[in-house]
């Protein structure tokens, strides 16, 4: 098959071996691409977009998710610019630009003056790593949720989803493809929460995962009981139970101004490894 010397093409099928062998040099980071990469075997009709791939001397050299979220792994300016041509010319289709913040910055200055404004930009955003056990205790009333939770969690995740994203995910009748999200999440056994007296107290779900590492979301804990701990020894059952059973290494990010969150996953026993940004449309 001709390959491409140097440029950027639309990646398929055939192009999986490389895009993991590339990815694989940094599996914590690249996890969320790494993930759709494998679940999707880069098929467009899997993928709801294209994965882009930047070729140099014959070579893949970087890699861009291009569906409801726009995240390029390993890129260096010259693949981001490429990115962000292609970008420019098929128009905006995410909802997010998200990754680590040096390539987030560069397709952004690409990108602004084409898909701006965006509805917020968040810049700071450590990216948090555990590949060993958490500093505390864990939380012993933390399980996986089942199916016949669902009715008691998904008010909890829209809870979540609202005050981190700012917007109901229910807005715009988007209600019955988050709630069917929710169940996915069930049914893959991703779902970790505290169940008392028929509500959540604290929840997280694993977004994605690889034989490499996993990367969690969603993290929440009840308004009326926040202060308790119920994070920092939340968060270590879920890192329990993930490096168990899912994956060797528990990832994740969080806004850098949320003091609470961060002490709690500092506590957990996470460590910063980078930093992500994150344009939200």
């Amino acid at each position: 098959m001709l390959r491409t010397q140097s440029g950027l093409r639309v990646l398929g099928a055939q192009d999986l071996p490389e895009v993991l062998d590339l990815l694989a040099a940094d599996p914590v980071r690249n996890v969320f691409v790494d993930y759709r990469a494998r679940l999707t075997r880069l098929e467009p009709r899997w993928l709801g977009g294209e994965i882009w791939g930047w070729f140099r001397d014959g070579r893949l050299a970087s890699v861009c998710h291009a569906a409801a979220n726009l995240v390029p792994a390993m890129a260096d300016e010259e693949a981001l610019d490429a990115f962000a041509g292609r970008a420019r010319k098929r128009g905006r289709t995410c909802s997010t630009i998200v990754g680590p913040r040096d390539q987030v910055e560069v397709l952004w200055d690409r990108l602004s003056s084409h898909w701006g404004p965006a509805r917020e930009l968040r810049w700071q955003q450590p990216h948090l790593e555990i590949s060993g056990s958490s500093d505390v205790e864990a939380d012993p009333l933390v399980r996986r949720s089942e199916a016949s939770d669902i009715e008691t969690l998904y008010p909890a995740c829209v809870a979540m989803y609202t005050e981190e994203v700012g917007v109901s995910p229910e807005w715009d009748g988007g209600r019955d493809l988050y709630r069917a999200r929710v169940a996915q999440l069930v049914s893959r056994g991703w779902s970790f929460a505290r169940y008392e007296e028929g509500r959540v107290v604290f929840k997280a779900e694993i977004a994605c995962s690889t034989p490499h590492a996993c990367q969690v979301q969603g993290v929440y804990v009840a308004p009326d009981r926040r202060g308790e701990g119920l994070a920092t020894r939340g968060m270590a059952a879920v890192v329990e139970l993930a490096r168990r059973e899912i994956a060797p290494v528990v990832s994740l990010y969080v806004n850098g101004h949320n003091t609470a969150a961060r002490t709690a996953y500092d506590r957990a026993g996470f460590r910063q490894t980078e930093t992500f940004a994150t344009v939200m449309f």
